[in-house]
Parts: C-alpha cells; structure tokens; sequence
C-alpha cells in the first residue's frame, strides 16, 4: 500500500465546498488502487487572517514542505477586500508558491465533447481543441521594483517594473517542452518582443532552449495576436508558455473556451525529479465565488480534476488521474450539471450530488 501525505488548505468562499467533493473522489480512489492520503488541513486566506492576523502562517510552509503536495481551494471575499490592507487573503497563495519553490503554473484546457455547444463560441471553431497554457509564476510586472505610488507637482504617479532574468525564462521554457515530448509536440511561445526589452530576451532563450528539443517545434506568437487567435483558432494551439501578467490575462481567456471556470483546474510546479515528479499546488482557477458560497451551487469538477493533475504530476499516479478524468466525462456525458454548466435538457445538480456522481463512477 502506497501512503502519500498531503497538505489541505480549504480557504474561503465555496473553497471548503469543493475540497470536500475532490476528498470524497480521493477516497474512491484510495479503495480501488489500494493508496492511503495521509492529510494535514491548514487554515488559509481570510479565514486564517480573521484566526491569527496573517493570511498564511509559517505552519502551514512547514506541513507543505513535509508534504507531496498541496491541494488549495481559495482564497478572498469581500469581507477583506480593501486594497489599502497591509494583510491580504491572496498573501496566502503568493506566499505558498514563494516559499515552495514554484515558478511554472499549468492550466488545461480541452473541450469536452458533450459540452461544445455550451460554450459561446461555435461548435467548429472549437472543435479538436486540447492546449496547455503554461504561465511563468516569479517573475514580471507582479513582483519587480521599483514598484509604487506617489503624487508631486504633476499630479498622481505609479510605476511597476517588468523584470525577468534569463534562468527565469529558461527553466519555465524546459517545463514546456518537457511537457510538450508528451502530447502533440509543439511550443507557442507567447512575448511582446516587438515593444518590449523582456520579451526580446524572452524570444531568445525561448530559441535556446528549444534547439535542446529538436523534436519539438516551436513557434513564437505576440501576445495580442495570441488573444485572438484564442477566439479564432483555439485547436492549433498544443503547449503555449508566457510570462507572467500575460499568461494570468490568457489563462482566464482560455477557460471560457470550455464554457465556465468551474471546469478548469490548475497546478503550480517546481522544481521536478528525474522521474518527472514533485511537490506542486493543485487549485481550481474559479476563487471563492462569494456570491453563491453555501448554496450548493458550486461546481466541484474544477477542485476535483486539479486533485487528478496532483495524482499525475506530484505522485506519478498517470492511470489514477486518468480514472477520475474518465469518470467527470461519463458524468456530464451522462447529461449531470452544476447551474453554471447546465444547458437545455440536461440535469442540473448541487455541489454535493456532482462530486457524489463523480465518486460513484470511480468504482466502476
């Protein structure tokens, strides 16, 4: 029997809602293949900032590092949303990827079948499309400096730094790559190097790590052309890696291809062994929804293919993560709906039923 620890963080909003259904899918699968999850939970987010006063306590790094990995469900609300707040929910999630070392954040994006005519776009445009976005997570705008605000004579200023170093580029391009040898073998490269000093240099190592891949082809594409052909060509994208604030703008664009952010998971890598495992962070890219947190109105699928991403990419567990994929397809196959999914003539469901549905379909 295999024993994997992993570090909970249920955090705020519908967040412990969804970690109980991807929980309930987990057990299924400890039963069938005969694992055993050993969990820590930690409190995180605005709940942990009204408990102790800061939104991640040094605690939870240590039950993270002794962990294989993380499953984070979200942070925020309205409760602590004042911007001239010295404490943030969102210090958690930033703080969790500092201190574990994670730079390389993956989104996947496929449409499911049965879902294509729910989405806004058409049916043929969307057809066939199966990308992986892959944003750079230390680096850029978010954490460069100088980085302030200030008024003088002029009126009001601010300023923000756009800085990357060429390591950083580097080893979020090897990610890309290394993922790539494993599906359709092509890298977009997304940069602004027609403007921008940093997506000069990004176009560049971007090249110099690609010749180390020579079965791979890679591409570049400048950012606003991305966007579009996001919306007009989705399909011909396979693995597409940026930089930071680009990558947040693309990701989330991205996740309405397959109809809603109650769909897509995520994870956050560091750095990984020989065997391509390693610690990373698992979340739904959906946040803590405030607006329908205790309703039963939370689709759950998101939180519950990010556990399958976990079992994939930090335990090397691939025919698990693949069990817990199949069975979310044969539930919306099956016609099963949250409210923010749900479409003519199918069955609209609660958060609970839908991660029970899930469980059920681990068994079979």
């Amino acid at each position: 029997m295999a024993t994997f620890p992993i570090l909970l963080t249920p955090g705020d909003g519908i967040g412990p809602e969804v970690m109980a259904e991807a929980t309930k899918v987990l057990a299924r699968i400890e039963k069938r293949f005969r694992h055993e999850f050993v969990y820590e939970e930690e409190t995180i987010g605005g709940a942990a900032i009204d408990k102790y006063g800061v939104a991640l306590r040094p605690d939870a790094i240590t039950k993270a590092k002794r962990s294989a990995a993380v499953l984070f469900g979200a942070v925020g609300g309205p409760k602590w949303d004042n911007p001239k707040a010295t404490v943030r929910p969102e210090d958690a999630i930033l703080g969790m990827r500092k201190q574990l070392g994670l730079f390389a954040n993956l989104r996947p994006v496929r449409i499911n079948p049965h879902m294509i005519n729910e989405s806004t776009l058409k049916p043929e445009v969307l057809e066939g499309t199966d990308m992986l976005v892959i944003r750079e997570l230390t680096g850029g705008l978010y954490f460069g400096r100088p980085q302030k605000r200030w008024e003088n004579a002029n009126g009001r200023q601010a300023v923000d730094t756009l800085r990357y170093s060429a390591k950083e580029v580097e080893r979020v391009c090897h990610v890309a790559f290394q993922l790539a040898q494993g599906r359709r073998k092509k890298v977009t490269s997304v940069d602004k190097a027609n403007v921008l000093r940093t997506g000069q240099m990004w176009r560049e190592v971007a090249v110099e790590v690609g010749k180390l891949y020579p079965d791979v082809e890679l591409e570049h594409i400048l950012v606003d052309a991305c966007a579009m052909y996001l919306i007009r060509r989705p399909a011909s994208f396979d693995v597409i890696v940026t930089e930071n604030m680009f990558g947040d703008i693309l990701t989330d664009e991205a996740a309405m291809l397959a109809g809603s952010m109650g769909m897509m998971p995520s994870a956050s890598l560091g750095k990984r062994r020989k065997d391509g495992t390693g610690i990373g962070l698992y979340e739904p890219i959906h946040g803590s929804a405030p607006d329908i947190t205790g309703q039963g109105k939370a689709n759950p699928l998101a939180m519950i293919l990010s556990s399958a991403m976990m079992l994939r990419l930090s335990l090397g567990r691939n025919e698990e993560a693949a069990v817990i994929e199949a069975a979310v397809d044969r539930v919306i196959a099956d016609g099963y709906r949250t409210p923010d999914i749900a479409g003519a003539g199918t069955k609209v469901v609660d958060t609970v039923t839908m991660g029970d549905l899930v469980a059920e379909r681990i068994e079979a």
